[in-house]
């Protein structure tokens, strides 16, 4: 009930993010359904059901991705001076956050099941076209007790991850704290000499590892798509999934993997190539700053340039399949988890903002125009693009040329 007054009294921008976590989690029950629909029409093709349900994995992450990103920057998740009084001190946010999230999640899952009965044909009168007879079994008997079980995946997930990402932690001096999304940690909290070494030595250690991860998939992929061009090596999305290499599709993962595991290092590289050399004031004040939240903005971007990535991989090898284009659920599965990324990643640079709060707001009593934060801004946006871009495309391209000949 608390969760709930917090929501009604939340500001707009909060209750947008809300709502996109509840539309994105109706896009994925929707396709947890159709897979579902599709196994009760065709008990005989086990098999295909089954890698559909498998394909649904990818919006069903980039959907929880979203939801703890929303969380993690709610301000009703935050310990505020004199919340711990009333009672509610950090595992009573965590639960509340949590609570939030799963109602969203529930909200989100309803409508999705209320638009694919409906669509379907089951409610009313009504008649189901033949492309959903086709895509999503209607006319065939559809298990009740299955569906709300799927239902609940995203729900229950996303509320475990926010309650892990979001529950309260110790320092080394023993006293409880939040973790550094829902307290602010950077804005203004004062870190050891140790902390502050490991941040700087553990972020770049991962760029190694996470190139050599994205290396070692687009090596994969490319040993085991070796034979003959035919319709039959390339990557079919759910409508025809059956003959995919198991090898492309773990090479696509290990690259997944590799960008996400190299994203903070990548983002803290952009950062020292922007204050390098004699940089003027403007140009330092980003680098640094860039730096400094290379941890928080770098995993959401990361998980950006895979999608990315990958998406541009996938249209590059259906344009050289024109005889299987992209299906309904194709499209509906494509555009939520490019939406939820993109979604998340912004999300991520509005907690950086909030967490560097106190810096500008001490740059500002120092006199520092509004104009120099605004082009420090800039700068940041401009030198993540300049290397992560081209990163980008190069994978894609290296990702899409073993399927293409």
């Amino acid at each position: 009930m608390l969760a709930l007054r917090l929501a009604r009294g939340a500001h707009p921008l909060v209750l947008l993010r809300r709502l996109l976590v509840a539309a994105a989690s109706g896009g994925t029950g929707f396709l947890l359904l159709a897979a579902l629909g599709h196994a009760a029409a065709h008990p005989a093709t086990a098999a295909d059901s089954f890698v559909r349900l498998l394909w649904c994995a990818v919006p069903v992450a980039a959907t929880i991705q979203l939801a703890v990103s929303a969380a993690r920057t709610d301000p009703a998740s935050r310990l505020q001076r004199g919340m711990s009084a009333a009672g509610l001190g950090p595992v009573r946010l965590t639960m509340i956050a949590a609570t939030s999230t799963a109602v969203s999640c529930v909200l989100g899952s309803f409508v999705a099941l209320l638009a694919f009965l409906m669509v379907r044909g089951d409610l009313g009168d009504a008649t189901a076209a033949d492309s959903a007879t086709q895509l999503l079994g209607a006319g065939h008997s559809f298990p009740l007790a299955g569906a709300l079980m799927l239902l609940a995946v995203v729900p229950v997930t996303a509320a475990t991850a926010t309650a892990v990402v979001l529950r309260p932690r110790r320092n080394a001096r023993g006293a409880g704290r939040r973790t550094g999304a829902s307290t602010g940690a950077g804005a203004g909290e004062p870190l050891t000499a140790m902390e502050t070494n490991s941040t700087a030595s553990a972020v770049p250690a991962a760029l190694p590892w996470g190139m050599a991860l994205t290396a070692a998939g687009l090596a994969l992929e490319t040993y085991v798509s070796r034979g003959p061009a035919d319709a039959d090596t390339l990557l079919p999305l759910p409508g025809r999934l059956i003959g995919s290499p198991p090898g492309v599709l773990a090479g696509w993962a290990l690259s997944t993997l590799g960008l996400v595991l190299a994203g903070p290092g990548l983002a803290r590289l952009s950062g020292r190539l922007l204050a390098a050399g004699r940089p003027g004031a403007v140009r330092l004040l980003a680098g640094r700053v860039l730096q400094e939240e290379s941890r928080r903005i770098g995993r959401p971007l990361g998980v950006l340039c895979a999608v990315a990535s990958g998406a541009y991989a996938a249209v590059k090898v259906y344009e050289a399949a024109p005889t299987r284009p992209f299906g309904p659920l194709t499209g509906l599965g494509a555009a939520l988890v490019l939406a939820c990324v993109t979604a998340s990643a912004l999300t991520a640079a509005l907690e950086a903002r909030w967490a560097r709060t106190h810096t500008t707001a001490a740059l500002r009593r120092l006199g520092t125009p509004r104009s120099v934060l605004f082009r420090a801004s800039v700068l940041r946006v401009l030198a993540l693009l300049v290397v992560l871009g081209p990163l980008t495309w190069a994978i894609a391209e290296l990702a899409a040329l073993p399927l293409l000949h």
